[in-house]
């Protein structure tokens, strides 16, 4: 089994991978071997490592196609090969759909679902040419499963990238694989923003079947399964990383009726 997930000799890009679930995807793939290369707007004030082991950096907004192209030249140029894209960058602050302007919907579904295909699409001319193909991966949210009220352009254009997956996983194969990871809530350094301090993230813990919330190293590992070759034949589909999903809301009105 550790011979199936040993990365080593592999390149993997990872966007956002400097911070959140994203530092957490990249420092998964340094411990398993795999060489890292992380993109964003501006450079972390630490570069995720482990193992003394450390991912590099190139800025690139991945809104810009100019920029992915430069992006995904310089880990080739770095690596001699891309075996893994993570398309992790993403995100949306809160914002009700009747007041919302268009432009910042516009802006939403750019960075969520277009930016994700133009990324996939450039790293997926450097994966047909090699050997060995390679492997795409989605991170999506349980936004794309149930209603997304205040990110509502947010959960639409996750819902999109779900089903570009299975659009590129008929495309591009059988060289490429594509899948999604169907990511539920996950307490990173930015997760009392969202939910309060320890009191408020150990009750939205409670409302998860598994009794917590995910961290980051919980999506990182479904990535490394996902990339290896114990996925071989896993292709075009989601993959729920979400402890159970949330209980029903008529279990608790239920109860507190009895």
């Amino acid at each position: 089994m550790d011979k199936v997930l040993d990365f080593s000799g592999m390149a993997v890009i990872v966007t956002g991978g400097g911070k959140g679930v994203g530092r957490g995807i990249t420092e998964c793939f340094l411990e398993a071997g795999a060489d890292v290369l992380i993109c964003g707007r501006t450079e972390p004030e630490s570069l995720p490592e482990c193992n003394g082991r450390k991912a590099l950096f190139t800025a690139c907004d991945v809104r810009d196609y100019e920029q992915i192209e430069s992006c995904v030249a310089f880990a080739f140029e770095q690596f001699g090969r891309v075996d893994v894209l993570v398309n992790n960058a993403g995100g949306a602050p809160y914002a009700e759909a009747a007041t919302a302007s268009p432009r910042f919907s516009e802006s939403i579904i750019r960075l969520n679902l277009i930016a994700p295909l133009n990324f996939s699409q450039v790293v997926n001319r450097v994966m047909q040419q090699q050997e060995s193909g390679g492997c795409i991966i989605n991170i999506a949210s349980v936004s794309t499963i149930r209603p997304s009220p205040g990110t509502a352009a947010y959960g639409a254009a996750k819902a999109g990238l779900v089903n570009l997956g299975t659009s590129l996983a008929v495309e591009w194969a059988p060289k490429v694989r594509v899948n999604a990871l169907v990511v539920g809530l996950t307490e990173t350094e930015q997760a009392h923003l969202h939910y309060g301090d320890k009191d408020g993230i150990a009750a939205v813990g409670a409302t998860i079947p598994l009794g917590r919330m995910a961290v980051p190293a919980d999506v990182g590992h479904a990535c490394l399964f996902l990339a290896s070759t114990l996925a071989s034949y896993v292709s075009g589909t989601d993959f729920a990383v979400h402890g159970g999903g949330e209980k029903p809301a008529f279990m608790n009105a239920a109860n507190a009726s009895s």
